[in-house]
């Protein structure tokens, strides 16, 4: 009895483990490939539970979804010389595990072949664009045809590529800081330009003022000799009229202007005899002006010379 359930229960063991040999699961997001020493026998793409042979034949279980590929960046010559560090990414699919096995074997060789394909593929393709058109609404299209060329070289893994894209694509170090530099020295130079056209601008505003100036200036002083003259002609004129109808206020007149050139100062000091010629209008003795018998003119009083300051 006892050995009765020891040869049941060994073949139960055995049972076990053959089962659990020769049955697999294969999930919504899988698809297997079963090989018999080494070599493909069928491919499982539908999800559920799967025999195979115990112990001859074995199981690789590849993933159906959609894989994301991060390539390296990549330094591109674009067809105007500009030098582009470009990141991209791609992805992709499996869609022929047999194919895959055979030319790829597992993931991590695929992904490794793929970076070398989309990175020649972005050398092929932005090498005929300018950076102009990377930058602009034709990146689309270059997009495109990265994705086509990446696609054909992919299908003999048994690989599909579901998109291609640009991440980001910036200038190096080096050629920015040339750009920089560039985009510097034409700025100074747009400023150089504006500040001598200005400068320019300023000498001709000024010299049109200094000339229009001038112009003024001799004009108002051609209109002030006009003016004067014609002020002094008046002047003597009236003089002259003054002095034919009253001779004697003419010699009235001479006096009070010796009068006022001679004693202009505050501290003027000087030594006459009050009954002199000078002070003749002060002491009464000079002709009536304007009425009675006329007396002749006297000449104007000279200006005597001034007398030394009292101590």
């Amino acid at each position: 009895m006892k050995r009765t359930l020891a040869i049941a229960g060994i073949a139960i063991v055995a049972l076990g483990v053959v089962a659990s040999s020769a049955l697999f699961t294969v999930n919504e997001a899988q698809q297997a490939l079963v090989l018999q020493f080494g070599e493909p026998r069928r491919v499982i793409q539908d999800p559920g539970l799967k025999v195979k042979i115990p112990f001859i034949q074995e199981v690789r279980l590849l993933d159906r979804r959609v894989l994301d590929l991060d390539p390296p960046v990549e330094q591109v010559i674009l067809a105007d010389q500009k030098r582009l560090d470009v990141d991209a990414f791609a992805r992709y699919r499996i869609h022929d595990p047999l194919r895959f096995y055979q030319t790829a074997g597992t993931e991590a060789v695929a992904e490794t072949r793929l970076n070398s394909i989309v990175n020649s593929a972005l050398r092929r393709v932005l090498g005929n664009v300018t950076v102009l058109a990377v930058l602009s609404d034709e990146r689309a299209r270059i997009m495109t045809d990265i994705k086509g060329q990446v696609n054909d070289e992919a299908k003999r893994f048994g690989i599909e590529i579901v998109d291609v894209r640009i991440r980001r694509a910036d200038l190096p170090e080096e050629t920015s800081q040339s750009i920089f530099a560039r985009m510097r020295s034409e700025r100074e130079r747009e400023a150089s330009e504006a500040r001598a056209q200005g400068q320019e601008q300023s000498q001709q505003i000024k010299s049109r003022a200094e000339r229009e100036r001038t112009v003024i200036i001799a004009e108002a002083q051609r209109d002030a000799q006009i003016l004067r003259g014609e002020g002094d002609n008046s002047a003597l004129k009236l003089i002259a009229d003054a002095t034919s109808q009253d001779p004697a206020f003419y010699g009235f007149y001479r006096s009070l202007e010796a009068y006022r050139k001679s004693l202009n100062g505050n501290d003027t000091t000087m030594v006459l005899s009050p009954t002199g010629e000078f002070f003749r209008y002060f002491n009464g003795a000079g002709p009536q002006v304007g009425g009675g018998a006329p007396a002749p003119a006297p000449a104007a009083a000279p200006a005597p010379a001034p007398a030394a300051p009292a101590q």
